[in-house]
């Protein structure tokens, strides 16, 4: 990642574009498929999977990002959720990187209330048809494979699909003007009567707790990617004190540097081990979503600020992508909102520990009003 990707990621974020150079360097590490085994996976324990994220996100968020949509949301998606015949057919070349995943949950309309989803499959002779939109989805515009989730016309319930690049009715569109991981290429998905045969339904999934079992995990390395960002700007402000000099010292001669310094470091470490102990209750059988919700909220929160004073210590220079800290502390803004916002993963967690819940409006009837931008906002009539 140092070697070949550190050197361009500048050029890539600044022009919003995917670097499909280091998609062989990335292929290299051999961490796509995560803790999958078999299939040319490399079977990996969830904590050296998330080690390995933090790693990537340490070098360049967005590298972290296209591997996390890719591998811990695509690929266990299909390894948890998948047929057999599904698994040999996709797997081994999504593995190699020969192939390219999305995953499509997300809408225009439904973020954090991602179960009320609206796009439809209709049951019809040899598969399904899908109508809808999708939103904000990761690898949107050149993956080969989509994992996308529509609700079923009969059941209500929500059923996952693999939709292969190219299917008429399917089109994606990139996001533009975004001011954080640039050079992840989220998209807008729009299906018109795009039919999926039957073979690439996935039958593991049958219900929106279905497509959770999937987010617990990609959870656990969501909440690793901070951590990884966090380090990497350390790193970076650790060797500009000592090499910049003000007033004849160097700046990390000043007492107030070295205390945000400290602070930087000390959040590091306590998001370390949260993400440790995350990861070994999960490998005991006994993490709960409320535990992963706390690890993600609580680590992007911690990072936010860590990056805040990484862009503090540079000055001028923190505003500067070729510094890299600026970079990060854009990129971290998505990550803080999305695989729940950090709002919602409180909730969750507050929900479980109080046995109350508190992410819905309480009381009276929901409104539904269009505003002059055209975006829905929710109100409440008591």
């Amino acid at each position: 990642m140092e070697k070949h990707v550190a050197p361009v990621m500048t050029k890539y974020w600044e022009k919003a574009e995917f670097p499909f150079e280091c998609v062989p360097h990335i292929s290299s590490l051999m961490v796509a498929g995560g803790t999958t085994k078999g299939y040319g996976c490399p079977g990996l324990s969830v904590l050296s999977s998330a080690l390995a994220m933090s790693e990537i996100a340490r070098v360049d968020a967005s590298c972290s990002t296209f591997v996390l949509v890719h591998s811990s949301l695509c690929m266990a998606t299909l390894a948890m959720l998948g047929s057999e015949e599904q698994k040999l057919k996709y797997l081994p070349g999504l593995a190699r990187l020969d192939l390219i995943g999305c995953w499509a949950l997300t809408e225009p309309g439904y973020g954090s209330d991602a179960s009320s989803l609206n796009t439809t499959a209709k049951k019809v002779e040899g598969g399904w048809l899908l109508n809808g939109q999708k939103r904000w989805i990761g690898n949107a515009t050149f993956a080969d494979v989509a994992v996308l989730f529509a609700r079923n016309t009969q059941t209500n319930q929500i059923n996952g699909f693999i939709v292969k690049k190219g299917t008429p009715g399917y089109r994606a569109t990139k996001i533009e003007n975004k001011i954080g991981l640039r050079m992840v290429q989220n998209g807008d998905i729009v299906m018109e009567n795009a039919f999926v045969p039957d073979k690439d339904r996935l039958p593991g999934i049958n219900s929106f707790a279905d497509t959770n079992k999937v987010l617990a995990v990609s959870r656990i390395m969501v909440a690793w990617q901070p951590i990884g960002i966090a380090m990497g700007v350390y790193d970076i402000c650790h060797r500009y004190l000592l090499e910049r000099k003000q007033f004849g010292a160097p700046l990390a001669a000043l007492q107030i540097n070295q205390e945000k310094l400290v602070r930087m470091l000390g959040n590091i470490q306590a998001m370390f081990l949260l993400g440790w102990r995350l990861c070994k209750i999960y490998e005991a059988g006994k993490m709960t979503p409320g535990q992963a919700s706390l690890c993600k909220a609580w680590n992007t929160k911690r990072a936010r600020e860590t990056v805040a004073l990484g862009r503090e210590l540079l000055g001028g220079n923190g505003i500067l992508a070729d510094f890299l800290v600026a970079k990060a502390f854009c990129d971290l803004e998505p990550i803080y909102s999305y695989e729940g916002t950090y709002e919602i993963n409180a909730l969750v967690t507050g929900r479980e520990i109080t046995k109350i819940a508190a992410i819905k409006p309480s009381g009276g009837k929901t409104k539904t009003t269009a505003t002059s931008e055209g975006l829905v906002r929710n109100t409440t009539k008591n």
